[in-house]
Parts: C-alpha cells; structure tokens; sequence
C-alpha cells in the first residue's frame, strides 16, 4: 500500500465522521453514553467478523496488552473527556476547543521520524481551523468563567485524540483487526459511564434504530478501522488538516436532510477550510518532492 493510497483511506474516516451529527439527531433521545456503547459494540462485532473472515483471531493474541490499553484509552477516553466537557460547558464553545486535536496533530506529528512538517502545514491547519470555528460557534453564547472546568476537559480531548493518532504512527507494526477490542473495551467502559451517570433509553421507532446501526457501522465504527490506516501508513499532516472538513460536511449533511438552513458564514467556512486543506496538500507535495 503507498503513502498515497492509505492517506485517501484514511480520509474516508472524515466522510464517515460527517455523518456523526445527523444520526446523532435521528437516534435521539438516547443519552450519549449510552449511545457510545451500543455504537462500539457494532463496530467492534464488525471488526471481530471482519477479522475471523480475514486472517482468524490469533492475531490478536499476538498483540501486546499494552496496546489495546493505549487504544481503548484513546477511544473512551476522547468520547468520556468529550460529553463530560459538554456537561459542564457550552456546547458550541467546549465544541471548538475539542476540535483543537487536528491542528495538534499537524503539530505534534513534527517530532515523529521521517516525517517533514513545513509551515504550509501550520499555516493550512490554522486557516481550516478558522473555517471550522465560524460553523462550530454557531451557536456560541459566550465564554463563562464558571464553565473553565469544561473548557479545560475540552482542551484534554483534543491532546487525547491527536496523541492517540500521532503515536499511533508508531505502533506500524500492529494489525489494524486491534481496533476491534479498542471499540469492544470502549463499549464496556461507556457501558458503565452510562449506568453510573444516566437513565436508560430506547430508541424510537425504526428511524431512531436506524441511526443506531449507522452510527455503529459508519461513524463510530469503520472510521476508527480507517483512521488506523491512514494515521499509520499516510500523511498524517494533510489528514490533519483535512479533518476539519468534517464539521463542514456534517452541517451540509444536514442541510441535505431538512435539518439545518445554510448560512453565510458556511459559505465562508467552506472557502476556508478548502484553501487550508490545499496549502496543507501543496506542502505535503514538496515536502515529498525532496525525499
């Protein structure tokens, strides 16, 4: 597999992830937890079948209890960092901040060997960090003081997930099939948060099972078998900044359902993100052009 291959692969997470907000609306109202564990259940099923139809489990016996303690840490620990920063914080604002973790990945992927971080990268990053902020303040009330606790769980999302992907580029070696006991172990443990912190719901009617099962087979599911790919074998600076595509593709997601209006500022932010996502992709061409 080239560079080139595994970096389109692992774009395919960001198309997945742009449909996290629309089937998170259509499974409401089951509480996020909750929804956490019946999602990385289907998604570690999924990988569990994929992997016995592939090359059988003893792969995953072979696999360090190390890693999937680094992968299940990153996993639950990104998704319980980031609906608990929504508890105590603004949506929109803790929303931003958590999105901090592609710029940190562009940043943080500069001290990993062989790799060639340029100031396009930086500077792509930032521009399509802009272009994501005039969407995800969209509803945005204010900085509160009183809110600072979740501000500061937002900031610690975003270090987890971009150090997840970051050092995930050195475990190369290890079969991306792991990330099916990533998501199992993250079910068990959102299981849990769910019984210890809310109510039981059930979703309604067939469109709330619907969105469900998409969840678990798309967004919250194959994506994380993707990412695995591209953070491991592609560039991981491009996929940075091409991450902030993903609110931008979940609003016009929305908007294609009836659930959201377009705006202005989506137009801008569109422009914004796209000139990033190509500074970023000029860089990463020269930076390829020299070795």
């Amino acid at each position: 597999m080239t560079r080139r291959q595994a970096t389109g692969i692992g774009f395919v997470a960001v198309l997945l992830w742009a449909l996290l907000a629309l089937f998170t609306v259509g499974s409401a109202p089951v509480p996020p937890f909750q929804l956490n564990a019946m999602c990385f259940a289907i998604g570690g099923i999924i990988g569990l079948v994929w992997t016995g139809m592939t090359g059988g489990f003893g792969v995953l016996r072979s696999i360090s209890w190390r890693v999937y303690a680094f992968g299940t840490a990153g996993l639950f620990g990104y998704h319980f960092l980031y609906f608990s920063a929504l508890r105590m914080a603004p949506a929109a604002e803790a929303g931003l901040i958590a999105y901090l973790w592609p710029l940190l990945i562009v940043l943080f992927s500069g001290l990993l060997p062989g790799e060639h971080l340029r100031g396009g990268h930086v500077l792509g990053a930032l521009i399509s960090f802009a272009g994501a902020a005039l969407i995800v303040l969209g509803g945005a009330t204010g900085f509160d003081g009183s809110a600072l606790p979740g501000f500061a769980l937002a900031a610690l999302c975003a270090l987890t997930w971009s150090g997840y992907s970051v050092l995930s580029r050195r475990l190369g070696d290890t079969p991306t099939a792991s990330v099916a006991v990533f998501c199992l172990a993250t079910a068990v443990l959102s299981g849990a948060a769910h019984l210890a912190l809310e109510e039981t719901v059930a979703p309604v009617g067939a469109l709330g099972w619907a969105s469900v099962f998409g969840l678990g087979l798309g967004p919250v599911g194959l994506a994380f078998y993707v990412w695995d790919v591209g953070v491991k074998r592609g560039d991981i600076q491009l996929l940075g900044v091409a991450s902030y595509a993903a609110p931008l593709l979940s609003t016009l997601a929305l908007i294609l359902a009836g659930v959201a209006q377009a705006t202005w500022p989506l137009l801008v932010a569109a422009v914004l993100i796209t000139g990033g996502a190509a500074l970023a992709a000029n860089a990463s061409a020269r930076a390829s052009a020299k070795v």
